[in-house]
């Protein structure tokens, strides 16, 4: 009798192998928010950031501490995240390298950036009064939330950044966007958020593979903020 050796076949085939990088930056792929706040003459700030995420009617918002963003959130405690669709690409660009911090901060002089007053104006968008706060909402923008300050937090060593809790008090649609036959569902279909991946832009493409996790219903992540938001 002589010996064999077997040697088994994996079950799957590895398409590639992990190699060790060190990227400068992490933005693998999250939607642009454009942020409306009000700056100390009452005029309107709007600049673009892709740092944020929601949970329920909340939203965490991460920023340079020295921004004229964050100095407005810090004074204010409020501002309008304003959500453009890729069609919107181009009003988003022409914000880019732009300030509303007068002087420039050395930082943002260094990559470019200048100051802009009038950032409506430059990304040729429509100031519209909100509901529940000051800063305007972005009228082209197919989504914009409402929304206040609830908590700050610094993150990592010497205060350089920080995450934004923002509760959401308003969310406001374009009509394109809606779920046919509903009043309070969004079509995924038909929204087309504009994408940040790596600096760079890009569309939403079509739906890849049906999800399990759609089959709950949505009123089930109903949470006691948007209970609150309606006695506003």
């Amino acid at each position: 009798m002589s010996d064999t050796t077997t040697t088994a076949t994996p079950a799957t085939t590895i398409a590639g192998e992990h190699v060790r990088i060190e990227p400068n930056i992490l933005y693998f792929g999250t939607p642009v928010v454009l942020i409306s706040t009000l700056n100390e003459d009452g005029s309107p700030n709007l600049a673009p950031m892709s740092s944020a995420f929601w949970l329920g009617w909340r939203g965490l918002l991460g920023l340079g501490a020295r921004a004229k963003t964050a100095q407005n959130l810090l004074r204010t405690r409020e501002c309008v995240l304003n959500l453009p669709s890729d069609a919107l690409a181009p009003a988003v660009d022409r914000l880019a390298l732009t300030t509303g911090s007068d002087p420039v901060p050395e930082r943002k002089w260094e990559r470019g950036y200048r100051h802009v007053a009038d950032k409506f104006g430059r990304a040729g968008l429509t100031p519209v009064p909100s509901e529940t706060v000051a800063p305007p909402r972005a009228a082209e923008c197919p989504v914009a939330m409402e929304t206040v300050v609830e908590a700050v937090h610094p993150i990592g060593e010497g205060g350089g950044t920080l995450a934004f809790e923002v509760r959401v008090q308003r969310v406001w649609a374009h009509e394109g966007i809606r779920l046919a036959g509903t009043d309070d569902h969004i079509d995924p279909e038909a929204w087309r958020p504009l994408i940040m991946s790596f600096q760079k832009l890009y569309g939403l493409g079509p739906q890849v593979h049906p999800s399990t996790l759609a089959t709950i219903p949505e009123r089930m992540y109903r949470s006691d903020d948007l209970e609150r938001a309606r006695s506003l």
